[in-house]
């Protein structure tokens, strides 16, 4: 994939993830887990692997209880996780939201 692609994808993506924090207040937990997953689907078509398992994890968490916490916790890592370049920080982001929620 081009830079150009590269940078235009992630230029999307974090145009949803500003989205869905701007309406997150507002918006019922299937909607926030199905925005979450159009998230996750994108990150995982442009090889961003640690932004992917971060929209994942807050896709099921969205249908939890307790899912304005994880969610506002996923949103936190987001922009890190976008802006990743090694599918290593996957983890990373993973273990950081794990002790951010426990």
């Amino acid at each position: 994939m081009t830079d150009d692609r590269l940078r235009s994808a992630r230029t999307s993506i974090g145009e949803r993830i500003a989205e869905l924090e701007a309406r997150m207040p507002r918006l019922a937990p299937r909607a926030i887990s199905q925005r979450m997953d159009a998230i996750r689907a994108l990150a995982a078509k442009h090889g961003l692997a640690a932004l992917e398992g971060l929209a994942d994890y807050g896709a099921h968490h969205a249908l939890m209880p307790g899912h304005r916490t994880a969610t506002r916790e996923c949103l936190a890592h987001m922009d890190e996780a976008l802006a990743s370049e090694r599918g290593a920080d996957r983890e990373a982001i993973l273990a950081a939201l794990a002790l951010r929620l426990h």
